[in-house]
C-alpha cells in the first residue's frame, strides 16, 4: 500500500508534469477578436419556453446555418457570381427594342437643304412611326475576354473563401462546445468539492465534540468550506458565460434555454506523417486555394487592362419598320461593322497597369504567405496534438492518485491519527488534479479539431466522425 507521504509526493510530481503541457492549451485554443464576424450569429426565430438539448453536431449545424461569418462569406460568393455575370454580358449579344410615334414639324434648311424662295422651308406637321430592334455583338475584344477570366477566378476564390469560412466556423463552434463542457465540468467538480468540504466540516465538528481533535481543525475545515463555496460561485458564473458565448455564435434566439449533451463521439487521431499532412493541406486548404485563384484573377485583370489598348471589333445592327403610320410602315434595316482603335488616352491604360501590377504583387505575396502559414499551422497542430495527448494521460493518472490521497487522508483524520491539514491539502490536490484533467481533455479534443482545420478538412471530419452531413 502506498504511504500517505509517498502518495502526496507522487501527486505533486504528477501535477507538476501536467502544468507545462496544459499551459500550452492557451496557445492552441482558437480565439476570435471581438469584432470578428465569426463571433456573431443571426437568429432567425423566437425563443421558446422549452429547454432544447444540443449535441456537438447540432451546435455545428446551427453555426453553419446562422453564424455571421459564414453568412457574409456566402453573400460574398453570391456577389462574385453577379460580377461574373456582368463580365459575361460584355461577350454576349445586347438586344433592345423600341417603338415610337412622333408628331413633327421640321425646318429643312437646318438639315442642309438649301431651297428656293418658292419652296417652303417648314414642312409638317406630319407623323413618324418607328418600331425597331437593335443588336450589338462583340466580335473581338481582348479586354472583355480577360475580364471574364478574371471574374471566373474571382468567383472560384469566393467559393473557396466560403468553404474556408465554413471550416473556420466548424472549429469555432466545436471549440466553444468543448469549452462550455469544460466549464460545466469545472462547475460540477466544484460542487462535488463543496459537498466534500461540507461533510468534512461536519465531521470535524463531531470529532471536536468528542474531544478527538482540536478546535483549530474545525476552523480549518470551515475556511476550506468557504473557499469551496466561492469556487462554486465563480465556476458556475464561467459556465453561464460560456453558454452565452456559444449561443451567440450559433445564432440561438436571445433568451433561449438549452443544455449540452455530455456524450462526445470518439474522433480518432489522423494516421499520417507530417509530410503527408502538408501535402494534403497544400492540396485542399480552401484559404490557400482562394489565394491562388486571386493571383490568377489579378493576372487576368492585368491582361484585360492591356487589352484596352488593342483594337476591338463590334457589329451593330437594327431592323424595323418606319412610316407615317403603323399601317403604312415599311421594313428597313442597318448593319454596321465597327473597328475601334485606341490611339491616345492620356496615359489612362499605363496608370491602370501600374495599379494592376501592384495588386498582382500583393496577391502573390499573400499566396506565398498562405503557403508558409500552412506549414506552421500543420506543424504546430502536430506538436499540440502530441503534447495534449501526453498531458491527458498524465492528468488522468494524477487525478486517480489525488482521489486516493484524499481517501487515505480522510481515513487517517477520522481515526484521529492525523490533523485535517492533510485532508485540506488532499482536497486542494484533488481540485487541482481535476482542473488539470479537464483542461487536458479539452486541449486534446481541441487539438484534433485544430489539426482538421489546418488540413482543410474540418467540415469533412464532421460528416465522417460525428454521424451526419452538415452540408446544405
Amino acid at each position: 500500500m502506498i504511504s500517505t507521504q509517498n502518495l502526496r509526493t507522487v501527486v505533486l510530481a504528477a501535477t507538476a508534469c501536467v502544468i507545462l503541457p496544459v499551459a500550452a492549451r492557451a496557445q492552441i485554443r482558437p480565439s476570435l477578436p471581438p469584432d470578428s464576424p465569426f463571433a456573431g450569429g443571426v437568429p432567425q426565430s423566437m425563443a421558446t419556453t422549452d429547454t432544447i438539448s444540443l449535441s456537438i453536431l447540432d451546435v455545428i449545424k446551427r453555426a453553419l446555418d446562422h453564424n455571421l461569418g459564414v453568412l457574409l462569406a456566402e453573400e460574398g460568393a453570391t456577389g462574385a457570381r453577379g460580377a461574373r455575370t456582368v463580365a459575361l454580358s460584355e461577350m454576349l449579344p445586347h438586344v433592345s427594342g423600341s417603338v415610337s410615334e412622333a408628331r413633327r414639324k421640321s425646318n429643312l434648311e437646318a438639315f442642309g437643304f438649301p431651297l428656293r424662295e418658292e419652296f417652303p422651308r417648314i414642312v409638317g406637321p406630319f407623323n413618324v412611326f418607328d418600331a425597331r430592334v437593335f443588336l450589338s455583338q462583340v466580335v473581338i475584344d481582348m479586354s472583355a475576354v480577360n475580364g471574364l477570366r478574371a471574374a471566373d477566378h474571382s468567383l472560384l476564390a469566393a467559393r473557396h473563401s466560403s468553404r474556408s469560412a465554413r471550416d473556420t466556423v466548424v472549429l469555432v463552434a466545436a471549440n466553444l462546445y468543448l469549452q462550455t463542457l469544460a466549464t460545466g465540468a469545472r462547475a460540477e467538480t466544484a460542487r462535488a468539492q463543496l459537498e466534500t468540504a461540507t461533510t468534512l466540516h461536519q465531521q470535524a465538528i463531531s470529532l471536536r465534540a468528542g474531544g478527538l481533535v482540536a478546535g483549530i481543525d474545525v476552523v480549518r475545515a470551515e475556511v476550506r468550506l468557504s473557499t469551496e463555496r466561492q469556487r462554486v460561485t465563480l465556476s458556475e458564473n464561467d459556465y453561464e458565460k460560456s453558454k452565452l458565448q456559444l449561443a451567440r455564435v450559433i445564432g440561438l434566439p436571445p433568451g433561449q434555454s438549452f443544455t449540452l449533451s455530455q456524450d462526445l463521439p470518439f474522433v480518432p487521431v489522423p494516421e499520417m506523417t507530417l509530410e503527408q499532412a502538408l501535402e494534403r493541406a497544400y492540396r485542399e486548404r480552401p484559404d490557400y486555394l482562394a489565394a491562388l485563384e486571386r493571383v490568377q484573377a489579378a493576372e487576368a485583370a492585368r491582361k484585360a487592362i492591356q487589352g484596352e489598348a488593342l483594337p476591338s471589333i463590334r457589329v451593330n445592327a437594327d431592323y424595323g419598320a418606319i412610316g407615317l403610320q403603323a399601317g403604312s410602315a415599311l421594313p428597313t434595316f442597318n448593319i454596321v461593322g465597327e473597328i475601334d482603335v485606341p490611339i491616345f488616352e492620356g496615359g489612362r491604360v499605363q496608370g491602370r497597369l501600374a495599379q494592376a501590377d501592384a495588386d498582382l504583387r500583393a496577391r502573390r505575396a499573400e499566396a506565398a504567405d498562405a503557403r508558409a502559414e500552412i506549414y506552421y499551422d500543420v506543424r504546430t497542430a502536430f506538436l499540440d496534438l502530441e503534447a495534449t495527448e501526453e498531458a491527458l494521460q498524465t492528468a488522468t493518472r494524477g487525478r486517480e492518485l489525488a482521489n486516493l490521497q484524499l481517501t487515505q487522508s480522510r481515513d487517517r483524520f477520522a481515526a484521529g491519527v492525523a490533523s485535517n491539514i492533510e485532508v485540506v491539502e488532499s482536497q486542494e490536490a484533488v481540485a487541482q488534479a481535476s482542473e488539470q484533467y479537464i483542461a487536458a481533455l479539452y486541449g486534446f479534443h481541441v487539438s484534433k479539431a485544430v489539426l482538421a482545420r489546418s488540413l482543410g478538412t474540418a467540415e469533412e471530419a464532421v460528416a465522417k466522425y460525428l454521424g451526419g452531413s452538415v452540408s446544405k
